[in-house]
């Protein structure tokens, strides 16, 4: 981007000539230098920051650096089309995008327009995609639930409406799986959703947009893409564009969940365009301001008070770590931002373990304010049974002779990961969770093999589904939103019974060596 003596010159007479005369506002510039979606143009003086400019073919750019006689303008499409000395106007607007309900369904660019053959969008309302999070004063609580479908993370790591909950992990360990049942959970649940791909392959988006069509979860969605193939300006606007969207129907009270996919490839993006406009680079070749490009999109993500609307932005960021890495530089800025993180492990995935969710590193700052009461109740001592069973399997590994509470534990434990399992795009609701979690909490799960843990989470939801007495319980929770201690005990009975139903003889007890075998012929009576 250096200039060469020519240019200097000419832009140094052009001053001389205007020297003295008034000053008039510079509607029109001209570029000086041109490359790799960057320009440098001159005479645009009164250019705003993040203002979109017009270069000739209808190629527009926004303005990123204001130098003193000079913009740095990043470009929003093709710069083979653009030449030094080209005229650049001023449009006099910020970057916008449409918002509104006509957007539902549909897949568009960074800059809102639609990119997946369903005609133009014919929105009313456009937003500049930059603004000024949500103030404290404006905000609200965050107490309720936004539930994922997901049995580990509903009970565990809650998530609630307001919340900004980041989803970190190594490559290949089911982040967007989560991030996208989390979005099909929402059907008929009055929450509309926003998926920002930033990235990713064009196949990969195909793929997501075929799964929520499938779920019926298109109705509720907007997809804004940035493809891997797309400038690095696009997969910088396209997260903005993204909020701006979901703000809209915040500020008229709905409530939303946006998913960025992922803020890593961002904040490449941001450094690719930076080290072009020749900031300087700091930790990792990252600028310094990388912070702030995250923070000022995560904090519009908020639960607003009803003079503001009412509504609500829950955010899912996803950030990719190298061979789990969390405390590389732009990980620890995300986790710094967000109200907790859920951990995905390469290790439990490649065991089997779906969804890979580590509950050890992984934590909700919102925690049991976002769960309803069964749920609280039900999921209390989850997290320390599986922190108890991690601690003793690595222990047991040593092979020593272990006692009996030691096994006991490990048993527990097993089983307990056992029945965490969960096959994407099948969401459990909250209420058949509770039943599943009193099942963990009065330890009737100890008397089925491991194998069985997938065919008594079904038998339990269709039990309480189908039978007169369960459905009875399972009406009065769902109206009450908690146990008391008589509907404990019956449900507790039910659970029971399934498991006598699937413990067929004695053998299938023996083979658990888990229990004595008293306890076993009290069960059920």
């Amino acid at each position: 981007m250096a200039l060469n003596i020519k240019e200097i010159s000419e832009v140094i007479e052009k001053q001389i000539k205007n020297y003295g005369k008034k000053v008039v506002q510079a509607e029109q510039g001209t570029v000086a230098t041109v490359g790799d979606g960057v320009a440098l143009i001159y005479g645009l003086d009164k250019a705003m920051m993040g203002e979109l400019i017009i270069f000739p073919q209808n190629v527009y750019g926004m303005v990123l650096n204001l130098e003193e006689g000079a913009i740095g303008a990043v470009i929003v499409g093709d710069d083979t089309l653009i030449k030094e000395g080209d005229i650049v106007k001023r449009s006099g607007k910020i970057v916008e995008t449409p918002v509104g309900n006509e957007m539902l369904g549909r897949v568009v660019s960074a800059l809102g327009n639609p990119i997946d053959d369903h005609g133009p969008i014919k929105t009313k309302k456009h937003k500049p995609v930059e603004k000024i999070a949500t103030g404290v004063m404006a905000r609200k609580s965050v107490d309720q639930p936004l539930e994922t479908g997901i049995l580990t993370i509903d009970s565990a790591i809650p998530i609630g409406k307001g919340q900004r909950e980041l989803i970190i992990g190594d490559r290949q360990t089911g982040k967007t799986a989560i991030a996208i049942d989390a979005i099909i959970n929402q059907k008929g649940k009055k929450v509309k959703c926003v998926y920002v791909s930033i990235g990713q392959k064009d196949s990969t988006i195909a793929q997501v947009v075929e799964k929520l069509k499938k779920h019926g979860a298109m109705d509720y969605t907007v997809i804004v893409n940035a493809g891997a193939s797309q400038s690095a300006p696009l997969q910088y606007l396209a997260p903005y564009t993204g909020v701006t969207i979901a703000e809209e129907w915040m500020e008229n009270g709905e409530d939303v969940l946006i998913v960025y996919d992922d803020l890593s490839k961002h904040a490449v993006a941001y450094r690719e365009m930076s080290l072009l406009l020749k900031r300087p680079p700091g930790r990792e070749a990252y600028p310094g301001d990388v912070f702030y490009l995250h923070s000022r999109l995560l904090e519009r993500a908020a639960r607003v008070n009803e003079k503001f609307g009412g509504g609500s932005i829950t955010a899912l960021p996803i950030i990719e770590t190298q061979a789990g890495d969390i405390s590389a530089y732009i990980p620890t800025n995300v986790i710094s931002i967000t109200d907790g993180q859920i951990f995905l492990s390469s290790d439990l995935f490649n065991s089997g373990v779906r969804p890979a969710v580590n509950i050890g590193p992984s934590v909700s700052r919102v925690g049991s304010t976002a769960q309803i009461k069964a749920v609280k109740q039900m999921s209390g001592t989850l997290k320390l049974e599986l922190a108890q069973y991690y601690e003793l399997e690595s222990f047991a590994k040593f092979g020593s002779d272990l006692d009996e509470t030691t096994k006991a534990t490990l048993e527990h434990g097993a089983r307990i990961i056992a029945l965490l399992k969960q096959r994407q795009y099948s969401p459990i609701n909250q209420i058949n969770q509770s039943l599943l979690l009193l099942a963990i909490k009065s330890h009737a799960i100890k008397w089925l093999p491991i194998e069985s843990m997938e065919s008594f989470k079904n038998e339990v939801m269709t039990h309480f589904e189908k039978n007169a007495t369960a459905k009875l319980i399972k009406i009065k929770v769902e109206k009450a939103i908690a146990y008391d201690e008589k509907e404990v005990a019956e449900a507790t009975k039910e659970i029971e019974k399934i498991v006598i139903k699937m413990t067929k003889n004695i053998h299938d007890y023996k083979a658990t060596n888990y229990g004595k075998q008293e306890d076993f012929n009290k069960l059920g009576k």
